[in-house]
């Protein structure tokens, strides 16, 4: 395979557990369908429950041609603003693989990770229901999104007792 940015012959590398696509003249990765999730999963286990959805606000979508090609398909590869970051991915409609430029991963996990910092203590209730839902109807498999509720529970109660020790010592003096 080629890198879609330089032409240069890709290598296969071991990129968070995942195997991918790397150009080790300009550094970037190519994710196949889905490594981008587990890599995120692998890099930061709390960001598990935070889906890689490119296409959630769909008013909001957009995605332009550009000049790189798939080095999968061989297709044109639409660039695509990445949530609501400023960082912007290319990616394939034909295979779905997603192209990274050097540094955009750290942007993608520094930006979920301030997305769940947000969503955890502004937006509680309503990622916890949405969790719930998704442990039965998907989008990844049961186990998965089992692992995802369980892991939003659980970073709630951490920053439960950063954000309120005195509740806190309040339930540990109850329990003993």
């Amino acid at each position: 395979m080629e890198c879609p940015r330089d032409n240069e012959k890709l290598e296969k590398v071991l990129f968070h557990n995942v195997e991918v696509d790397y150009c080790s003249k300009c550094l970037g990765v190519w994710f196949n369908k889905d490594e981008l999730r587990l890599a995120k999963d692998d890099k930061d286990k709390d960001l598990n429950w935070l889906d890689v959805d490119l296409w959630r606000d769909k008013p909001k979508f957009k995605a332009l041609k550009i000049s790189k090609f798939c080095p999968v398909c061989r297709v044109g590869l639409l660039e695509i603003n990445y949530d609501e970051s400023k960082t912007k991915v290319d990616f394939c409609k034909k295979c779905q693989g997603v192209w990274l430029d050097r540094g955009e991963f750290k942007q993608i996990i520094n930006y979920l990770k301030n997305k769940s910092d947000y969503e955890i203590l502004h937006r509680y209730a309503k990622n916890l229901i949405s969790e719930a839902w998704e442990v039965f109807s998907g989008p990844e498999a049961f186990r998965n999104e089992l692992e995802d509720f369980l892991t939003l529970l659980k970073l709630f109660n951490y920053k439960f007792i950063v954000q309120h020790p005195h509740l806190n010592n309040i339930i540990n003096n109850i329990e003993t």
